[in-house]
């Protein structure tokens, strides 16, 4: 048998070895986050360019459809890249995820455009979203049980929020990107070339975090219980077939992950289509917007890490689901309100070609007659800043503790497995249809506030399952496994 490695105890990580890791770590997650979310930044505009114009509705709600086909596939590369993790090892899984989604960034910067391909241009677009989908399922799971697996029990949540911020950062550098070059750029080369420039510099980013994961060793964790013939031949099955893990995996799904999928995406990615395409704020406004709550909000991710620490991962989480079934009505409200156009409705007129609505936001004028809303001229920014960054704040009550719970939920023999899976049905499924049920429900009603029904249902749901099943993990030692040797390899079968 091979030498157990001699990294037994987080006490013998160094800080600064520490830090090195999340550096590392946090860098590359945060590019693939990046890489995934520029598609959705540049919704309004690219659903135009890669689908048959006249019809904007359409176009918007079948980019958003290519939009979530990447979420929906995120569990199966939740599994393909999961059991690579728990069979080779963290590095190699979240080596090869970080490739594959940056080529896939840079080939749609070279896209031709339907003007120009016609069908092919969606359909080429949509299989390079799969591919993206697929690496984004593998690659968060590893980044994070790669730095719990490096961090003191005591201090989990804190050390692992510092991966959580990434998913933000990374929407909030896609955005950053649009505004500069919305910026010095005229908006009519923004739409002719600018659009492609934030897929293309974004391969300097993955050349750069590639080098720094090459240097990068195994987690000492999975070397360990590589080295002493605990790790699992078929992670998958014992995961998935057994019932005490699959039970895991079901109760981390419908009360964890979904309702923290769909306040993630409410919170941000909704409340930026909101902005934009139902009360009618203009591009840039709605981006500064979304980008300085998001700014402001992400320190709150270590703050709710650490506070996870001390008194625990399920109550931050149950917290912050019952806050966003509670408040988000008056929150949406208050943002139209604060818009200053009183867009209180729609008209929907079905195209007979493609039987898709055509939307129009609709305002009541002084004589009662409701007629087409004006763009918002003047809306309130500050406030709708607020508005928005108090939703951010439930993002990261929810999201800064879900690493920490999933790692100390699963051993480490399945953790890559058996963490990814739930995790990816939650957000990307779950999470990832918020702004396409969104806007399709609310072009389905007239009724402006009912693209919420879908995400407060999904939070109410798992705060009802997660208060009753789900179970306390803070006080749960990872590191056992390893002080424990082979026999702790045996407990969970």
């Amino acid at each position: 048998m091979a030498s157990v490695p001699q990294v037994t105890s987080s006490d013998q990580i160094s800080g600064s070895k520490i830090w090195m890791v999340i550096l590392a770590s946090s860098v590359g997650t945060m590019i693939e986050w990046y890489d995934f979310y520029i598609f959705g930044s540049l919704a309004v505009v690219l659903s135009q360019k890669f689908f048959p114009p006249g019809n904007n509705t359409f176009a918007l709600i079948a980019y958003l459809s290519t939009f979530a086909v990447g979420f929906m596939v995120r569990p199966f590369g939740a599994l393909f890249f999961g059991r690579i993790g728990d069979l080779v090892g963290r590095k190699y899984a979240f080596l090869v995820t970080l490739s594959i989604m940056g080529l896939g960034t840079f080939l749609i910067g070279l896209m031709p455009t339907y003007a120009t391909a016609g069908w092919f241009a969606p359909v080429a677009l949509i299989a390079i979203r799969v591919f993206q989908g697929l690496a984004l399922g593998g690659e968060y799971g590893g980044a994070a049980i790669y730095v719990a697996e490096h961090v003191p029990d005591t201090k989990r949540g804190y050390w692992t929020s510092y991966i959580q911020i990434t998913a933000t950062l990374g929407l909030f550098l896609s955005i950053i990107t649009v505004l500069v070059l919305q910026f010095y750029m005229t908006p009519a080369n923004f739409l002719a070339y600018g659009w492609r420039i934030p897929f293309l510099i974004s391969i300097i980013l993955v050349m750069v975090s590639l080098y720094i994961r090459l240097r990068m060793e195994e987690s000492p964790i999975f070397q360990n219980i590589k080295s002493t013939g605990m790790s699992s031949a078929q992670p998958l099955k014992e995961a998935f077939t057994r019932w005490p893990n699959f039970k895991l995996v079901l109760v981390s799904l419908l009360g964890a992950t979904a309702g923290q999928g769909v306040v993630w995406y409410t919170g941000q990615y909704y409340a930026l289509f909101y902005l934009q395409s139902i009360l009618k704020v203009n591009l840039r406004t709605g981006f500064i917007i979304v980008a300085l709550a998001l700014l402001f909000g992400m320190p709150f991710f270590t703050v709710f890490g650490a506070l996870s620490d001390k008194i625990g991962r399920k109550k931050i989480i149950m917290a912050g689901c019952l806050l966003a079934v509670l408040t988000y009505y008056p929150l949406y409200h208050a943002m139209r309100d604060a818009a200053g156009n009183q867009v209180d409705g729609f008209s929907s007129v079905v195209n007979p070609v493609t039987k898709a609505p055509t939307l129009t936001p609709l305002t009541t004028d002084a004589t009662g007659k409701q007629v087409p809303a004006k763009a918002a001229t003047n809306p309130n920014v500050p406030l709708l800043v607020l508005l928005v960054f108090i939703q951010v704040i439930y993002v990261t009550m929810v999201y800064a503790p879900i690493a920490a719970y999933l790692v100390e939920a699963f051993p480490a023999k399945i953790r890559y497995s058996s963490f990814s899976l739930p995790y990816h049905i939650g957000n990307g499924v779950f999470g990832g249809l918020v702004p396409l049920v969104g806007i399709y429900v609310c072009a389905a009603t007239g009724n402006i506030y009912s693209g919420l029904w879908y995400p407060m249902a999904v939070a109410a749901m798992t705060f009802v399952v997660g208060s009753f099943a789900l179970k306390e993990t803070v006080h749960v030692k990872i590191w056992q496994e390893v002080k424990s040797g082979p026999a702790a390899g045996k407990a969970v079968s």
